[in-house]
């Protein structure tokens, strides 16, 4: 079994009304899925964290090394690869990049022994797990407290137990939007914010203090992800549990913030930490210093799967009779193709997911949409 091909399939839609984060402004969706083709037909599927063309691009580099290896050799394959580039980069496109092709490979070695990854993980916890709601960003042209109360009184209604908004446009702004969001929320809905390394210390600190009384579950990436200590600082001078690692790619990336304890919940992204050879290593270091896992997802149903997969392996920390289960990121802000690029769409009932228990990813490509929605020249 030998690997043919390595291909990137750049998908886009322009949103007709733009939203931001508190470090981002999206007028469009645009994600890039990596297709790996073995010369016995078997295919694999993973999806890139990050911008889609320089992923493409950073992909096409590592094809170099992949054309004619064993895809089975996931171990041996990911350590080439985050080889051949270790002096441009252990972080960032480097390992996202790699991060797509980890995914697609272990989607191949469960297609080829006919059980899905989280089998190959070691095994299956859990068939199912509750979904967090993730949007209320800031949308252009609306009332902020408004539009995300909206939305969070909608998301409660549909079955969510929770869900999590967008912060960091300024504290008093903020503060507004969280006491809007609990009202509309009610008490007994868990509510998280995530800042997007939007405030400095001082900010964040504050914001903080005040947001407590609103039973905040977790306050994530309060300050930028290159400053440890003031995640520290942020930490020790406020209430709320404090979440992040989004962008602390690979197990080296991720060392010094579990090992300082500058985080009481830790975010792995299967897209962007390096897939799943990595992020299995993360989260037994994680457990080793006694951190909560809950992985991060924002992409396309190819992303969906790999993080379910994923969180169907997960061992419970502590393992008890009644454990702490990790809970899925459900993205619900505009994207047509995120659900649209596979056959049989993975949709919540009620705020549960599913787990696909199909080979591999457990999910089959509609080619049609990647078509549909293939990206332009511009």
């Amino acid at each position: 079994m030998k690997i043919v091909a390595v291909r990137t399939h750049l998908l886009e839609h322009k949103l007709d009304v733009a939203f931001e984060s508190a470090s981002m402004r999206f007028d469009r969706r645009a994600h890039v899925l990596v297709e790996i083709e073995c010369d016995d037909g078997t295919t694999g599927w993973g999806e890139c964290l990050g911008p889609a063309r320089p992923n493409a691009a950073v992909v096409a580099t590592y094809a170099n090394w992949l054309i004619g290896a064993d895809p089975l050799e996931n171990e041996k394959l990911w350590a080439v690869l985050y080889n051949a580039l270790r002096d441009q980069g252990q972080r960032g496109l480097a390992v996202t990049a790699l991060s797509g092709i980890d995914v697609a490979l272990w989607d191949i070695k469960g297609k080829h022994f006919g059980v899905p990854v989280s089998t190959l993980l070691g095994g299956r916890f859990r068939e199912s797990v509750r979904a967090y709601a993730t949007g209320s960003f800031k949308r252009d042209g609306v009332d902020r407290v408004e539009d995300n109360a909206a939305d969070v009184a909608r998301y409660r209604a549909e079955g969510f137990h929770a869900t999590k908004i967008k912060i960091g446009f300024g504290v008093d702004e903020d503060l507004r939007v969280i006491r809007g969001v609990r009202d509309a929320a009610g008490s007994d809905m868990r509510l998280m914010i995530d800042a997007n390394h939007g405030y400095d210390v001082v900010e964040a600190i504050r914001l903080g203090n005040a947001a407590a009384d609103y039973g905040i579950d977790w306050f994530e990436e309060p300050v930028v992800p290159e400053q440890l200590a003031a995640y520290r600082e942020v930490r020790a001078k406020q209430p709320i549990p404090v979440a992040g690692g989004e962008t602390w790619h690979s197990r080296w990336g991720m060392r010094e913030p579990i090992e300082s304890r500058a985080v009481d919940i830790l975010q792995p992204d299967l897209a962007g930490v390096g897939g799943f050879t990595e992020a299995k290593r993360v989260a037994d270091l994680a457990a080793l210093h006694g951190i909560r896992v809950v992985p991060h997802v924002w992409g396309t149903a190819v992303h969906i799967a790999a993080a379910l997969q994923f969180m169907a392996a997960m061992i419970p920390s502590p393992v008890r009779v009644n454990p702490i289960e990790p809970i899925l990121e459900f993205d619900r802000t505009n994207n047509p193709f995120r659900q649209a690029v596979i056959k049989t769409p993975i949709e919540h009932e009620r705020g549960v997911v599913q787990i696909p228990n199909g080979p591999g990813l457990g999910i089959e490509i509609n080619r049609d949409a990647l078509s549909e929605y293939r990206m332009g020249d511009i």
